[in-house]
């Protein structure tokens, strides 16, 4: 718990930045900013109690914000007894990327044809983050250079469904792909230049080449992935 707390007092009260939102809204943006970067252990018991005054918000609206967490995976629910950050099985890691592997691809496809000049930049911007923090080792900031980045791909995708199932499935596995990148540098280096092959297909507009650059890119992250969960 104090290294989620640590890293919740480091970021912007999003409260103060835009008043307007629902403080269930907050909890949940900034509970999953943690969830995904923090570099939490698997199963670490989270307490709403501690959430609450890290938050500075009431616990029913943490709660709420835990409940929608699960649904997405990234913690589990034990009725009556706890919260923790989510241990997924070898299994359904594996399982998560595979679903990644077969719908990534055609999202990104879509995605090459429809960006906005706006969306193609804005990638372009976010992949030179993406080697800025790799070649100077900052994890966190590569982390989350990395999860705009698909999120601007997924916005651009016209089939707003498939985007979300993408977002859910990324959800699920982004911790450990994480922590596989971050334990290991020549990991993190190739995983800069796989984005940075995608982003030069975006670029020109070539939706086969982009669905393809991705295909290769999770399929050299499920090859690790598995090495790093079957191996130790």
């Amino acid at each position: 718990m104090e290294k989620l707390e640590r890293y919740l007092a480091g970021q912007p009260d999003k409260l103060a930045l835009n008043p307007t939102l629902l403080r269930r809204e907050i909890a949940y943006e900034r509970l999953k900013d943690a969830l995904q970067h923090a570099d939490l252990e698997p199963g670490q018991p989270l307490s709403e109690t501690r959430l609450s005054t890290a938050l500075g918000i009431s616990r029913t609206p943490v709660r709420e914000a835990l409940h929608q967490l699960a649904q997405e995976g990234l913690v589990q629910v034990i009725p009556g007894r706890a919260v923790t950050v989510a241990a997924p099985s070898v299994r359904s890691i594996m399982d998560v990327v595979h679903m990644r592997l077969l719908l990534e691809p055609e999202l990104v496809r879509l995605a090459t044809d429809a960006a906005t000049e706006t969306e193609v930049e804005a990638l372009v911007d976010t992949i030179e983050r993406m080697e800025i923090a790799c070649a100077t080792g900052d994890h966190l900031a590569w982390s989350k250079a990395d999860t705009i980045f698909h999120e601007i791909l997924g916005e651009a995708c016209p089939n707003e469904l498939l985007g979300e199932i993408v977002v859910q499935m990324r959800n699920r596995a982004h911790h450990l792909a994480n922590i596989d990148s971050q334990t290991n540098p020549t990991r993190l280096s190739a995983c800069t230049a796989e984005h940075r092959e995608i982003v030069d297909h975006v670029m020109m507009r070539d939706g086969e080449g982009a669905a393809e650059a991705v295909r290769q890119h999770i399929g050299k992250l499920r090859e690790s992935l598995f090495n790093r969960l079957s191996y130790g």
